[in-house]
Order: C-alpha cells, then structure tokens, then sequence
C-alpha cells in the first residue's frame, strides 16, 4: 500500500522513529543504523522491522510496534495519506477488464482497514490482507499465496504483483506470479529494484493497465 498506491507524504518513517523515541530507544540502542534498517525493510511486516533493529527482544519490539500503529493512525486521521496519482482509476480499470485486485501490505488489519476507510476505498479492491492474514509478511510471498486462494485464482501463473521495495519484489517472485513489477513512487531507487528479482519496472502504478492488457511494452 504505502509507496505503491498510497501516498503518506513521510508519515510512516516519522511514525518509526516516533515509536523508538516513544519506548526510549536511542540510535545507539538499537543494531546498526535505524534509518537504513527502516527504509531497507520498508513493505515488511513492521513488528518483525522492530525485532530485528531490538536485536530480536520481542517484547520491546512489540511496545515499539503499538507506538508505531498509534503515530501512523494519528497520521491518518489528520489526513496525510492520499491515493497515488492513478492508483484509483487503475483499480477501476481492473475492475472493468474483469481483474480482481488484492492490496498487501506490512500494516496490522486495523491500520490498513483505517487507511482503506479513510481513501474511500472499501468496495474499489476485492481484498485486503497483512501479514497476520496469511502467516509471514514480505519477503515471504504467504499474503500473494493467501490472496490466490480466497480470491479463488485459478493459477499462480494468473498473478501479476507490483509493489514499490525490493521485498514486494523477492515475495512475488517467490509466489509464482508471471507478473513482478517495481514502481518508482516509494522510497527505493529504481537501481534498488533492479537489483532483486522483476519482470518490469514502472514508473507508477498507474502504468500497470497498459501492462497487463498488452497496450505497452
């Protein structure tokens, strides 16, 4: 969702560096360089973000997690989340192209319904699904392999995944989609994309029906 079709305009690092100041973390408490880690691990399930920068302490990870949700909920609510330019028309085009669409996302049920609700989006896709939904979050391709089954695909071949961090990229790959795509709207670097598993790299999401029915290369 964020960085693919929406928009937080920086809320969601300010929500992760909110949630280590909020539990009294220090760069210096944390393993290596947490901005990196963050932005390395963006598209991941975000308890195991914090896990792996406490140094696998769960407890503490899930106090940081809690903070995180209630920062980016806040975020929200104020209104700094927006659909990517081209996100809803291509939903819409899907939809009439008879494609059913499945948002994935590293954000707990309650975050992601939050955001869904607040785009005016319940109805515009066919699912929605974090990671507590499938098993494992990104780079674990469980949410695409969740989806194919409620959505009732008839063949992982039919998927085509798209996503904006190279761990959309590893878990689509991973999945069997015929289809992996980069977007260049989050927060990693077309070269970032290029360096993991794909079939295409676009420039938006909004590139994406053309793609899939054959209108561009």
């Amino acid at each position: 969702m964020a960085g693919t079709t929406v928009a937080d305009h920086g809320a969601v690092e300010e929500a992760f560096q909110g949630a280590l100041d909020a539990v009294g973390l220090t760069a210096s408490a944390v393993r290596g360089d947490p901005a990196a880690t963050i932005r390395r691990t963006m598209g991941q399930s975000k308890i195991e973000v914090f896990t792996e920068l406490l140094g696998g302490d769960r407890h503490r990870a899930g106090q940081a997690n809690s903070a995180f949700e209630l920062a980016f909920d806040h975020a929200v609510d104020r209104g700094e989340v927006a659909p990517i330019d081209g996100a809803e028309s291509t939903f819409a085009a899907l939809r009439r192209a008879g494609i059913r669409t499945c948002l994935t996302t590293g954000f707990s049920p309650a975050t992601r319904d939050r955001i869904v609700d607040a785009l005016g989006w319940v109805g515009a896709v066919d699912l929605a699904l974090s990671p507590v939904d499938a098993g494992r979050g990104r780079s674990w391709p469980d949410m695409i392999l969740t989806a194919v089954l409620r959505l009732r695909v008839d063949a992982v071949a039919e998927v085509a995944v798209v996503g904006d961090t190279s761990s959309d990229l590893v878990a689509g790959t991973r999945s069997g989609a015929s289809l992996v795509v980069g977007v260049l709207t989050g927060t990693h670097t077309r070269d970032e994309l290029q360096a993991a598993p794909h079939t295409h790299i676009l420039d938006s999401v909004a590139d994406l029906p053309g793609l899939i029915l054959g209108l561009t290369p």
